[in-house]
């Protein structure tokens, strides 16, 4: 399928080039200005907006338009051009070629709008990252959508991808871990136990105890937190990877905090570091003021190796090893992102909560440090969720607070059982990462047009519908004259024949969720549609009937395709 608006860019350059050729603009490089929708119905399917060229043509944007659009070479998709101010270039796509498309549509089917712009290029998308203490939260699954989402859009636009997870099995929270579940063992065999703060309470550990009590009884307990840790790993970690397949989820490959420090590329990185001059030993950071270094003095801090990152703009520099030896978060981190651009993806996206960006600011430092380049590291940032219920007895909403430490959490379990995995992955892609999200249940789990998953896997399921009755009576589309399709038809394809623009912008703007926007915009225009345009009617002639059968055959591919990207399932029936 062509990408009508880059098609329209490359001929507006040779026009432009033409003109300049000519002496009719004067020279100059162009600056790439986009061909997008027009912003008002009835102004075309396609606008450039030649004001941009001003400042360089030393000319009025409408003669610039003028001039451009009589240079411009054939192009048998569009039926006119229309110059319109203050300086726009809008094109009307032709009719017969809207009706071509759709057997351009069904013979590309699944694959429907595949571009090339990936074309011999790996991508990696790393997302999910929950350490392995807990199953998966409501705050996970909105990261672990919006990754997957990407990885389908990068793959959409060409990419080979690389599903990542990262995850810390190290440091104390893993302690912690360890230590909780062999308190609950102990407490299957029937001793009195108290947990300390910051220990983990959830029943989850409890039902991994009583399997460990009945195959071991008392055996283990001699064992240390490091035995019960890594049991604790391993039942977490299937349970994590059940939860993502449930929503259709999976992962090439995991990768954890520990494989960096048994590996040596851990303390490698820390002796490039202090090789390039980034590192120092002290018990205060460079630039502390009298206050606190008195301070630090007073509390007997020894020295520890701190990284220079405020050499590359960071507020302060930032301790890489304590004074006893152990490593914070920040080694591992950058030692792992620095094996990430060693192992040689052109785009490494990453998904992170909003609480991490200022240690990701750390990272990207660190990688300059190293004398890497950062820039193929792309980082999505997204903002919390927090599920929502209604309260009948308060007449209020109220949100339901999530720790795994305390138990008290909603997981993504729990979301597909309330409602179902399309919902689950729709509502968390429906909006931008940038924004918070409320996971209202009570509205998820409608059944009607309110709800957006039903709204747009309705459009499939009613195309669904069409062709069960057609194979019924014994109906086909063979032979189908497209040429009878109508106006609502045509402004259908109008709007789908966005979808390579859209999947390009969405991919190479890492805003995934735009997809989800389209989505429902192409349900709006296919409803009021199909309500109208009849297929097996006994008013409507079959010529008709078989044209718009095949229509709707191309309106099915496209709803499937979307949904695929999406993640989600393209039903039958509901």
């Amino acid at each position: 399928m062509k990408q009508l608006n880059r098609e329209l860019e490359k001929a507006i350059a040779a026009a432009l080039g033409s003109a300049q050729a000519a002496g009719e603009l004067p020279p100059f490089a162009p600056p790439a200005i986009p061909v997008s929708s027009p912003r008002r119905a009835g102004q075309g399917d396609w606008a450039y907006p030649a004001m941009g060229l001003a400042k360089y043509a030393r000319r009025k944007p409408l003669e610039i338009a003028q001039i451009i659009a009589e240079q411009l070479p054939a192009l048998d998709f569009v039926q006119a051009i229309d110059i319109l101010p203050p300086g726009f270039i809008n094109f009307t796509l032709c009719p017969s070629y809207l009706r071509q498309q759709v057997d351009a549509i069904l013979c590309e089917g699944e694959s429907v709008f595949q571009l090339e712009i990936g074309a011999g290029k790996s991508a990696q998308v790393e997302f999910v990252s929950a350490n392995p203490s807990g199953p998966i939260t409501i705050g996970h699954t909105r990261g672990a959508v919006i990754g997957d989402a990407m990885a389908r859009l990068l793959e959409a636009a060409g990419y080979q991808v690389q599903r990542e997870y990262y995850y810390n099995n190290a440091g104390n929270q893993m302690i912690a871990l360890g230590e909780s579940l062999k308190l609950r063992y102990l407490e299957q065999l029937g001793e009195t136990v108290s947990f300390p703060d910051g220990y983990y309470l959830g029943d989850y550990l409890i039902e991994v105890a009583a399997a460990l009590a009945a195959e071991h009884a008392d055996a283990l307990r001699g064992r240390d937190w490091q035995f019960f840790r890594d049991i604790a790993e391993r039942h977490m970690f299937a349970w994590i990877k059940r939860s993502l397949a449930a929503v259709d989820i999976l992962h090439d490959n995991f990768y954890n905090e520990t494989s960096l420090f048994e590996s040596g590329r851990a303390w490698q990185t820390l002796d490039a570091l202090s090789g390039r001059g980034y590192l120092y030993e002290s018990t205060h950071r460079e630039g502390a003021g009298a206050a606190e270094i008195a301070d630090i003095t007073a509390k007997g801090y020894q020295p520890a190796t701190w990284f220079r990152s405020s050499a590359f703009g960071d507020e302060k520099d930032r301790v890489m090893v304590k004074s006893g030896g152990e490593p914070t978060y920040t080694l591992p981190d950058i030692a792992y992102h620095r094996h990430k651009l060693e192992r040689g993806f052109d785009i490494a996206v990453i998904v992170l909560g909003t609480d991490h960006f200022s240690q990701s600011q750390v990272v990207k430092y660190g990688l300059q440090a190293l004398g890497l380049d950062p820039a193929p590291i792309h980082v999505i940032f997204v903002q919390m969720v927090r599920a929502v219920r209604w309260n009948e007895a308060r007449g209020a909403f109220e949100t339901v607070k999530q720790s795994k430490r305390a138990g008290d959490f909603d997981t993504l379990d729990d979301l597909v059982a309330m409602t179902s995995a399309d919902a689950v992955r729709y509502h968390m892609l429906a909006r931008s990462p940038n924004s918070q999200l409320d996971f209202d249940v009570d509205q998820v789990v409608k059944q009607s047009n309110e709800n957006p998953v039903y709204y747009i896997q309705n459009a499939y399921v009613r195309c669904a519908g069409i062709f069960r009755e057609a194979q019924e009576r014994g109906f086909s589309d063979d032979d189908a004259d497209l040429s009878l399709l109508g106006a609502e038809e045509l402004r259908f394809l109008r709007k789908a024949l966005e979808l390579g623009n859209v999947i390009e912008q969405a991919a190479l703007a890492y805003e995934p969720h735009k997809i989800a926007f389209f989505a429902q915009e192409l349900a709006a225009v296919f409803h009021p549609i199909y309500d109208s345009v009849r297929v097996l009617h006994s008013e409507v002639p079959p010529p008709v009937a078989k044209a718009r059968l095949r229509f709707y055959r191309a309106a099915a591919v496209l709803f499937r395709r979307l949904l695929s990207l999406m993640g989600m399932t393209a039903p039958e029936r509901m």
